[in-house]
């Protein structure tokens, strides 16, 4: 086919994402880019109408043009968002015109009148199996991220954000669970790419909001000695926030979250009435990243309300 290696992947990558369910299935396929501000408007819109489609036979495909230029190429996508609808390997309509949900509503009533889409309970019965492989991965996800195997974990969420359908790569728990295993492995700038990219109101999800919160906890690692010179001098300086909060985030991030927090409580029960925001607000942070309803937050918040109202 004249192609490098890198272009044979590409099209590897399109012909599963698109191709092969097109077979059967009619597939949006989105053109995008994440500095294109049009493209972030109209991605609720398509995921939406997507879902509610899904047992019409239609599923979302979503092509970046930054990672995929050579398939943007072959489509001659001179601007975006575009927005083409796919049936067997082809293109049989170009819905870029389509920006609101009754206008891109209209167009696929429209295609699926005239093409064998296949649809009702086939594609009600694949979108459930999907629903609950996606249960057993993000189990998974879990385990390897409570063992603290991130490398594992961003493959598997990877694997799911990048190749599964719209609907449940776009899942809160996939993207939380991508974010929280970069963010595990060091990765921080990737972590931070992949909050960024979501679409607001999946940023104000409550498992989102965890994982920007383990984000934000997830300063750079110390090393044993650094750690130790950080207890030293929140136990020398009592009465200095800024000596207790430096060494809390230090020990949470290196894992010793029950030194974290008693380091934390201890600075908020020294305040007496006068309080210390700057470490209640930092235990709250520690809280929503570990997740409200784990066991260790619930004991660690009787511990505070304890201080707090006698």
């Amino acid at each position: 086919m004249g192609l490098n290696i890198d272009e044979q992947k590409a099209v590897d990558r399109f012909r599963k994402q698109v191709v092969e369910p097109s077979q059967t299935k009619l597939v949006i396929v989105d053109f995008w880019a994440e500095w294109c501000g049009p493209c972030k408007a109209l991605t609720p819109i398509l995921e939406k109408v997507a879902a509610e489609y899904a047992d019409k036979g239609v599923i979302l495909a979503k092509i970046d043009v930054d990672s995929e230029k050579f398939i943007a190429g072959q489509f001659q996508v001179q601007s975006i968002p575009t927005v083409y609808a796919m049936f067997q390997g082809q293109p049989v309509a170009d819905l870029t015109p389509a920006r609101t949900e009754s206008q891109l509503k209209a167009a696929l009533d429209q295609l699926l009148e005239k093409l064998p889409i296949q649809q009702g309970a086939d594609a009600g019965d694949e979108m459930a199996q999907m629903e609950a492989q996606l249960g057993e991965m993000t189990a998974m996800g879990e385990q390897l991220l409570a063992a603290g195997e991130y490398d594992k974990a961003i493959e598997l969420y990877s694997q799911i954000s990048e190749n599964a359908p719209p609907p449940i790569a776009h899942r809160p728990e996939v993207q939380a669970g991508l974010i929280r295993a970069l963010a595990g492995a060091g990765r921080m700038e990737d972590a931070q790419a992949a909050f960024d990219a979501l679409p607001e109101e999946l940023q104000g999800d409550p498992l989102v909001k965890q994982a920007q919160a383990a984000l934000e906890l997830a300063v750079p690692q110390v090393d044993a000695g650094e750690l130790q010179t950080l207890r030293a001098a929140a136990t020398e300086r009592p009465t200095n926030t800024q000596a207790q909060l430096a060494f809390a985030e230090a020990a949470f991030a290196a894992g010793e979250r029950d030194e974290a927090a008693e380091v934390l409580l201890r600075s908020i029960d020294s305040a007496g009435e006068e309080g210390n925001d700057d470490a209640k607000a930092k235990l709250l942070q520690i809280f929503e990243a570990v997740g409200m309803e784990d066991p260790w937050v619930s004991a660690q918040r009787r511990k505070l309300s304890l201080i707090l109202f006698g």
